[in-house]
């Protein structure tokens, strides 16, 4: 089972993105109709991120780079220098 965005055009249910499934597969649908807060308007994330912006991150600032270290406990890599 999987989930997929669409929209009512007031005649079909249109998917909002490509659905991989062969053509004519019967389908069993489960309808539930999308929370959207009044007066929202889509965001970027690059926007919410921005909004969303700690001043004391929690996280280490070498975390994607030393990310084996953090979560397998393997020796940390040197730097990465020029």
């Amino acid at each position: 089972m999987f989930a997929v965005k669409a929209h009512f055009d007031g005649k079909v249910i249109v998917p909002d993105e490509s659905v991989d499934l062969p053509k004519n597969q019967p389908l069993l649908l489960r309808i539930e109709l999308a929370k959207v807060a009044e007066g929202a308007e889509e965001q970027s994330a690059l926007e919410w991120i921005a909004e969303n912006a700690v001043a004391d991150d929690p996280y280490p600032p070498d975390y994607s780079y030393q990310l084996d270290h953090y979560l397998y406990g393997t020796p940390k890599k040197p730097p990465p220098g020029p």
